[in-house]
């Protein structure tokens, strides 16, 4: 099936302007940036009065697209449809606001719109500069957009539904199991911030060993150093690893190897730069700079330090004190006091944990199968393929 294509300029009113015929009080709905999902959605708004927000924001109504146009929100998706709790609304004036009109269903746009495609090319069109680039007005505007009838871009859109709505599920299942581990630690030790179990106190340095990464070279990114087979883990890949470091982007050459440290599988590494305290158990031998402490010992008490700094995190950023960036040093970790209620205790706790992470694990291939299967439907559905395959149903 073949589609005929206009721009978005002509499917859609881009950044509407404030309607003059509203009473001053009338209620509406305020969005800020951080009310915009990167799934898709919106909160229902705070409500304001009209003349708290008729100028110096942006203006849009309930169904309206709100596209973020500031990097980094655009190229992270907060593409979302507003649903709101009142029909007229206000935000950000970093927001680009689109329209649907009578020829294109809401749905099948916002599902166009959050295509991958679309924020890569966005981003190459951005003005400005550092981090105030922004995705210009003219980039929406000539956007060609496929446009099959209504009813079928319904349907379009109802078959990505679905296949979303079971990816939503699944990380809701996933941050489910990320909770769990925490209400296994509280319930077998109680909260070890205020120790309320009265366990025996040990320094975290008497736990096992702790030793900062090493990168003795200058310029730490001279070429030489890199494009190897070693492993080389920055703290952004500790701080976003979900507490078990299962991919890495940089590697190391041997000449890098020779003048930094390879630490063994179940290391644990901890941030004590930019992001402090963040923690991820290394599932492969890798290398890491001095911003990243490797912590070792038993696996049982690896496990259980990662869990009991999880809970510690937000206090020891708080408190590093703060440079040219925020950071603590290596006496300060070894220092710390960990509750230890004997190594039976933490064996059982281990084991447990274990068993959440390996239902984790099952859930993630679940999703990265769903993940394949909608950027898959996405590429037909917008190409007029989707109905030359099995249904969507069928599928998922």
């Amino acid at each position: 099936m073949s589609f005929a294509f206009q721009s978005l300029g002509e499917i859609a009113e881009i950044n509407p302007s404030h309607r003059e015929d509203v009473n001053a009080e009338t209620q509406v709905a305020f969005l800020g940036m951080a009310d915009v999902s990167e799934l898709g959605t919106t909160t229902l708004g705070e409500s304001r009065p009209y003349r708290e927000v008729r100028t110096g924001y942006t203006p849009f109504r309930s169904g309206d697209i709100l596209v973020a146009k500031i990097t980094p929100c655009f190229q992270n998706g907060k593409i979302a449809q507003a649903q709101l709790a009142h029909e007229i609304g206000a935000g950000s004036t970093e927001f680009h606001v689109v329209r649907p009109g009578k020829a294109v269903d809401p749905r099948y746009l916002l599902r166009f719109l959050r295509q991958e495609w679309i924020r890569v090319e966005g981003e190459l069109r951005m003005t400005g500069s550092g981090g105030q680039r922004r995705v210009p007005e003219l980039y929406l505007r000539q956007l060609m957009v496929p446009l099959p009838s209504l009813p079928e871009q319904q349907r379009i859109a109802a078959a990505l539904e679905q296949v979303d709505a079971l990816r939503a599920k699944r990380r809701e299942s996933i941050a489910l199991l990320d909770d769990l581990a925490q209400s296994i630690f509280l319930d077998m030790f109680g909260d070890p911030v205020i120790n309320m179990k009265d366990w025996p106190m040990w320094k975290l340095g008497e736990m096992g060993n702790l030793d900062r990464g090493v990168s003795k070279h200058r310029p730490r990114n001279d070429p030489a150093l890199l494009g190897g087979d070693v492993p080389l883990i920055q703290t952004g890949e500790v701080a976003n690893s979900g507490g078990y470091i299962t991919e890495f982007t940089s590697t190391y050459s041997d000449v890098g190897l020779q003048q930094s440290k390879l630490w063994p599988a179940g290391t644990l590494c901890i941030t004590i730069a930019a992001n402090i305290a963040k923690t991820g158990i290394l599932a492969f031998d890798a290398c890491f700079p001095d911003s990243v402490v490797g912590f070792t010992g038993s696996p049982a008490r690896v496990e259980y330090v990662r869990a009991w700094l999880s809970f510690l995190q937000e206090t020891l950023e708080a408190s590093a004190p703060e440079s040219a960036q925020k950071n603590i040093n290596l006496a300060v970790l070894r220092n710390l006091q960990v509750p230890y209620p004997g190594e039976g205790m933490i064996q059982a706790f281990s084991e447990r944990v274990r068993a959440v992470e390996a239902s984790k694990g099952a859930h993630r291939a679940h999703l990265a199968t769903l993940d394949e299967l909608f950027t898959s439907l996405q590429h037909r559905a917008f190409s007029g393929t989707l109905w030359d395959h099995e249904a969507p149903g069928e599928a998922a």
